[in-house]
């Protein structure tokens, strides 16, 4: 398969700019793999649509304000997308613009200017690796980051993040900080709906994949085969390790939310499907033709045309019916991405 077979034509007018105003109220899309048939319910309406005893599992990355506003001594503006640590209190990041940022200049956080920051080093790939010069305000780049930085929304939504993201972003589970992007499709839940499971007979557990800088990058050439995913940070203790396992063997279905929990999963199944407790970096790109191995059931958004996210929804429910489901959530307008609406393919 080539790129273009994952397109799709979606007016811009879908494209959520703005959160559902009640997290667990947007729209669900239920596709069943086994009919090919797709539903419309409420979000609030997933306890009904799984079985006691299946386990939701989650990402409980925590997404940080990684994007710092600079200026340089001249005055003009330059933007920093912090995207992981580096080392010794350093960080790689996004410039731009990055024209004159070589290595040894220094700029200033707009918020604070007193706090400054300088470039330590260029990369190949024109990334900047950054640490904070030592500041009373501020003891490390994390710190100017946690006082300074705001939320890095997607491209796709035409607004600058405002105070109400900061929350509106996260998901109600997140814990461990190091993303800079949220796993979307746990934005939905809500205390209540989590009580509403667990009352039902539903099992949840934790994984984290630290969300980075791939999810902003498009698969620009024709073979997604050739496509290069970046890495993210990822871990899966013994702990979840167990609990999925017991939930196999009982039966229950693993229904991971997102696909970042994907990835997790199924980075740390070998081929004879025993979840590996692990903890490192995954650069695993799911393309159709994958053998799923531990996950049966997927809680998604939906995802932007022509993206490694599209490629695996598609992977495990097969092009064709995902496009499908699409051109249906088309028609019915359904909200999309990040902000979006949401999907559960079982």
């Amino acid at each position: 398969m080539k790129t273009a077979d994952f397109n799709y034509a979606l007016p811009p007018e879908l494209i959520a700019q703005y959160p559902c105003e009640e997290r667990d109220a947007c729209r669900l899309l239920h596709l069943s793999r086994k009919a090919g048939t797709v539903s419309d319910y409420c979000f609030r309406d997933l306890p009904g649509l799984l079985s006691p005893g299946d386990r939701l599992v989650f990402n409980n990355t925590k997404v940080i304000p990684a994007r710092l506003f600079c200026k340089k001594d001249t005055g003009g503006k330059v933007e920093l997308l912090l995207t992981e640590p580096a080392s010794a209190g350093s960080w790689k990041a996004l410039v731009r613009p990055g024209r004159g940022l070589a290595a040894g200049t220094r700029i200033y956080i707009r918020a604070a200017e007193d706090v400054l920051v300088e470039v330590v080093a260029v990369h190949q790939d024109g990334t900047r690796e950054v640490s904070l010069v030592r500041n009373a305000a501020v003891k490390d780049l994390s710190e100017a980051v946690s006082r300074y930085g705001v939320m890095a929304l997607p491209h796709y939504i035409k607004r600058p993040a405002g105070p109400e993201d900061s929350t509106a972003y996260q998901t109600v589970f997140a814990q461990r900080e190091g993303a800079i992007a949220s796993p979307t499709a746990g934005l939905h839940f809500t205390p209540r709906l989590l009580e509403t499971l667990a009352a039902k007979g539903l099992d949840t557990s934790r994984v984290t994949l630290h969300v980075g800088i791939g999810t902003f990058r498009p698969v620009t050439v024709d073979d997604p085969g050739e496509h290069v995913m970046h890495e993210e940070t990822y871990e899966l203790t013994e702990e979840t390790a167990g609990e999925i396992e017991s939930t196999k063997k009982r039966g229950g279905k693993i229904v991971a939310v997102g696909t970042t929990v994907v990835r997790v999963l199924e980075h740390c199944s070998g081929e004879d499907g025993v979840l590996r407790p692990s903890r490192g970096r995954t650069r695993l790109k799911i393309l159709p033709g994958y053998d799923f191995k531990v996950v049966d059931a997927m809680v998604t958004n939906f995802h932007v045309p022509k993206s490694t996210l599209l490629m695996l929804v598609s992977a495990f429910a097969g092009r064709d019916r995902v496009l499908g489901a699409y051109d249906h959530a088309v028609r019915q307008r359904y909200r999309f991405f990040s902000y979006g609406d949401a999907m559960l393919i079982s």
